[in-house]
């Protein structure tokens, strides 16, 4: 994990690598309770034997499950020792280049593109790739915008 001392020193970064996450395995299990929360039971997520003669071999982690994974990416690739609050403020483009096939590895790697001052903080838009282990092709790119908050700032 980078650390940053101060939220001011990300600015000089803009454009720049500022952290890769952990590897994350993609288990049935999880696989499982992604789709009884969103109601989202479709067969190459759940039928293990099914899924076997489908396109992808094997049960796929949804697109959806691997972009919710972001927030913990972001808290394992960097951290800002000033910042008390981070949200998530959305995302602006978003792909799944590849199946995320389950018993497999993802990481983020972010890469900061921009940073604007908002009350109490700043708005980081980064690119982040979700690496996929072994794989030339990533799972997932997506622009994410989050917003951080420092220590006794007051937020909208």
């Amino acid at each position: 994990m980078n650390t940053y001392a101060k939220l001011e020193q990300l600015k000089a970064l803009v454009g720049e690598h500022i952290g890769n996450s952990g590897w994350i395995s993609i288990e049935q299990p999880r696989i499982q309770q992604f789709a009884d929360a969103t109601d989202d039971h479709q067969w190459i997520h759940l039928d293990v034997e099914r899924a076997k003669e489908g396109p992808f071999g094997t049960t796929v982690a949804h697109g959806f499950l691997t972009v919710s994974l972001l927030p913990r990416m972001m808290s394992e690739a960097f951290s800002v020792e000033d910042v008390e609050t981070a949200v998530n403020y959305g995302l602006n483009r978003l792909r799944f280049p590849s199946p995320v096939p389950v018993r497999s590895r993802v990481r983020g790697q972010f890469r900061l593109l921009s940073m604007e001052p908002v009350p109490g903080g700043s708005q980081l838009t980064m690119e982040v790739t979700i690496e996929l282990e072994g794989s030339r092709k990533p799972a997932c790119v997506a622009e994410m915008i989050a917003r951080l908050f420092t220590a006794g700032a007051s937020s909208p």
